[in-house]
């Protein structure tokens, strides 16, 4: 239903995590019983999740561990890891850099060429530990490095930027084509951020396995604020949904619906999947690991944009350890840590079996939900009221 917003003008209310909640169903089930696992394309992961292609949270070593956890981690092929042969040492000085020199500085470094043999060596790097390897490239930069990619062995594709469409138009360049790239491709795409039904449609039409939702909704982004640009998560995921379901019916194929950013919870996560996410996309949740290689900060990728950033270096608490972040234990209770464990405990409590169970579960607007008698806890700034 549409809202007048005036004489001209009307739109449709939407939705963020914080404006719903998940209903019970009539049974209950022990978490011992729930997976949680999720199978895209060849491969498959015991944790529902891919960890954000940000220079603050993927490095070689934290994509092996997500990887030894069961996620998947997807590195940046444009960011400091394939421009700097020592990434240690940017990665520390972008750390130190005070705040009001941190985006201009940041601009200048990452104005060094992206390099193609670092490309095949960090990829090789992920792939020699045993884990699926995951990448992560700009729409403008998929011409220039995806042969590379594809001679280290790279798992999976990931084109990613602020939006992506299938129908780009331009009177400068020639834009890349997603269906004719990904239909001669011998790896499998994952493509995105889109935020709207029909933008999800066509990205599936192209043949990619999975879309990834969400404009604007990450911690450290400002795209919402330079652009006016966005739509909250929870109404994003549930028309991209909305537009799998149709995909399915058109083509018989299957398209992977990611929420990418918006989560800081395990509940945001619950969220997402009950929404109708296969998988969630996360970053300054796992920004807060001990093994983070942003060093207690976390930016995304349009934070060093030459001309106009849409990101922000913001610093994170360390809260504990990749594992703990992830699948506990948890110390704390606000629900930042032991992620998954939190997901696996939602789909049992409401009575669902797996993901797929879970995506069909009953959701209420309930703008209440955090607030409702947790006056001690909000005043205290403990618990719900951190």
């Amino acid at each position: 239903m549409e809202i007048e917003i005036g004489m001209g003008k009307s739109g449709r209310r939407a939705y963020g995590f914080d404006d719903i909640a998940i209903v019970p169903s009539r049974r209950t089930r022990d978490p011992d019983d729930v997976d949680i696992s999720w199978e895209i394309d060849a491969y498959r992961f015991e944790l529902p999740l891919l960890a954000s292609a940000m220079d603050g949270v993927v490095s070689v070593q934290s994509a092996i561990e997500i990887g030894r956890l069961g996620g998947l981690a997807v590195l940046n092929l444009e960011g400091i890891q394939t421009r700097y042969e020592d990434p240690e040492s940017i990665l520390a000085e972008i750390a130190d850099l005070p705040t009001d020199r941190a985006t201009r500085r940041m601009q200048e470094i990452y104005q060094e060429p992206v390099k193609e043999e670092l490309i095949f060596k960090r990829i090789r790097e992920i792939k020699e530990a045993g884990v699926t390897a995951a990448a992560s490239l700009t729409p403008q930069r998929v011409e220039s490095y995806n042969k590379i990619a594809l001679e280290a062995e790279l798992d999976i594709l990931v084109i990613q930027g602020t939006v992506v469409s299938a129908e780009h138009v331009s009177t400068r360049t020639e834009p890349l084509n997603l269906k004719r790239f990904i239909s001669t491709y011998d790896i499998p795409v994952i493509v995105g951020g889109c935020a709207s039904y029909s933008t999800a449609l066509h990205l599936m039409r192209t043949g990619a396995i999975g879309v990834l939702v969400g404009v604007g909704p990450g911690a450290a982004c400002t795209t919402r604020g330079v652009l006016g640009v966005g739509v909250p998560q929870a109404t994003a995921i549930a028309d991209a949904a909305g537009a799998r379901i149709r995909h399915l019916d058109e083509t018989g194929r299957y398209c992977h619906v990611i929420a990418d950013g918006g989560m800081r919870t395990g509940g945001d996560i619950a969220k997402a999947i009950a929404c109708g996410a296969d998988a969630v996309m996360i970053g300054s949740p796992l920004a807060t690991a001990a093994e983070a290689p942003g060093r207690g900060h976390h930016w995304g990728m349009a934070t060093f944009h030459p001309t106009l950033p849409r990101g922000a270096r913001v610093s994170t608490q360390t809260l504990g350890t990749m594992e703990e972040v992830l699948v506990g234990p948890a110390h704390e209770n606000d629900g930042r840590l032991n992620l998954f464990g939190a997901l696996r405990t939602s789909l049992a409590t409401c009575g669902y079996a797996n993901i797929k169970e879970f995506q069909k579960a009953e959701v209420m607007v309930a703008p209440a939900l955090k607030t409702e008698g947790k006056a001690l806890q909000q005043a205290q700034r403990v618990g719900m009221g951190h």
